[in-house]
């Protein structure tokens, strides 16, 4: 008997915020995560055998998400976890699933310059989103930069990246201005008066969380316009710009392998699954895909070695493909990162994203950024115009 099943099923692990700052984009994630069970539980199953989700809510804490980790893995028995948001939650959580011999699924675009055996970063990597949002923004509107994020790790490495890739444009960082975590108005005072002052191209945004439509309802009160100088982000979803006056979103500018208003056949179903489950105003995310692409191929390797044992399942990941959302993607057995499809998109006056820039290319993930030029991307051999 499998020591994580119980009566008929297999149980794995789910841990994403339903509380906190970080509440909005996780909830996406943590639906996806579950659409994605439903659907495999209404097909049978893995092995005829039911998969149950055992899920709790770290509420954005990184102490609180490692004491729920260990919970999971000694309570419950799982030996699957699906979760993590913020790069502090990860590096408290990996630490016990290394412990434990589990294998982790992390959904989320971060920084890069990690690798685990025991976990698949099914989110993109710099080489797949900061690069590409770089080189649109450089030949696009300038290269005089201010960088604002939220005062943690991701935010600082993410700038770090930036400004290499825009001191090869021979650009000028301007500032690099960090705000609390859960910053309120106030915080954004000093960075609109240094807006003013420095009159940059672009804002470089790292603000994760609640903190997000702050920035944009402060910068929209300013009286700034996107179309000569626009916010530019990485961390900006579709769940922040549900929290903001579409007046304030209209006209900044996103980087993600996927966004709600694709139009491929495999992203319009997803969508249209997510909002039928959740709600047609139900906001679905680059970070929500990637959570249900993941556990697709998890189970789908689970199904193919006929357990869940985390060495057993990794041995069928690697190389493993599977047509998500965005395109056809692929876990690089090299580094456990995914190839994936970047984009840039705009806000529209309704505050969706609109495509702007597919370079139509899946992207080799490059987690430590061995190639930073410009204009010399790492792409796979598999190119597609239709995606």
């Amino acid at each position: 008997m499998n020591p994580s099943g119980t009566g008929n099923s297999w149980r794995v692990g789910v841990l994403f915020s339903q509380t906190g700052v970080t509440a909005a984009t996780e909830q996406t994630q943590l639906n996806a995560t579950l659409l994605a069970i439903e659907e495999i539980n209404a097909n049978g199953g893995v092995l005829d055998r039911r998969v149950e989700p055992v899920i709790y809510d770290p509420a954005s804490d990184p102490k609180l998400s490692r004491t729920l980790a260990e919970r999971l893995f000694q309570v419950d028995r799982i030996r699957l976890l699906f979760g993590c948001y913020m790069t502090s939650t990860r590096k408290a959580v990996l630490p016990v699933v290394e412990s434990h011999r589990g294998l982790l699924f992390y959904p989320t675009f971060y920084e890069g310059f990690e690798y685990s055996r025991h976990c698949i970063y099914s989110g993109a990597a710099p080489n797949q989103n900061s690069l590409q949002l770089a080189k649109y923004l450089l030949s696009t509107y300038g290269n005089r930069f201010l960088l604002v994020g939220s005062n943690y790790v991701y935010p600082y490495e993410s700038n770090r990246l930036m400004t290499d890739f825009v001191m090869q444009d021979r650009g000028k960082i301007l500032d690099e201005i960090y705000v609390p975590l859960d910053a309120g108005s106030k915080d954004f005072d000093k960075v609109i008066r240094r807006i003013k002052k420095t009159s940059p191209d672009v804002i470089f945004s790292t603000i994760v969380g609640r903190s997000t439509a702050l920035f944009y309802e402060a910068y929209r009160a300013a009286g700034f316009d996107p179309r000569t100088m626009p916010i530019a982000s990485l961390t900006t979803s579709e769940a922040d710009v549900a929290d903001m006056r579409p007046e304030a979103a209209e006209g900044h500018i996103t980087a993600a392998p996927f966004f709600a208003t694709l139009s491929t056949a495999s992203a319009r179903r997803f969508v249209g699954s997510f909002r039928e489950r959740y709600g047609p105003d139900a906001p679905v995310t680059a970070a929500a895909e990637a959570a249900y692409f993941q556990v697709h191929l998890a189970m789908r390797a689970m199904a193919r070695c006929g357990s869940d044992d985390p060495e057993r399942v990794l041995l069928e990941l690697r190389d493993a493909e599977f047509d998500a959302p965005q395109g056809r993607v692929r876990i690089d057995p090299e580094n456990n990162h995914a190839y994936l499809w970047p984009r840039i998109a705009r806000l529209d006056q309704h505050g969706r994203f609109q495509t702007v820039w597919n370079p139509g290319v899946r992207i080799k993930p490059d987690p430590y950024c061995v190639v930073q030029s410009l204009d010399d991307w790492s792409a796979d051999d598999l190119q597609s115009s239709s995606h």
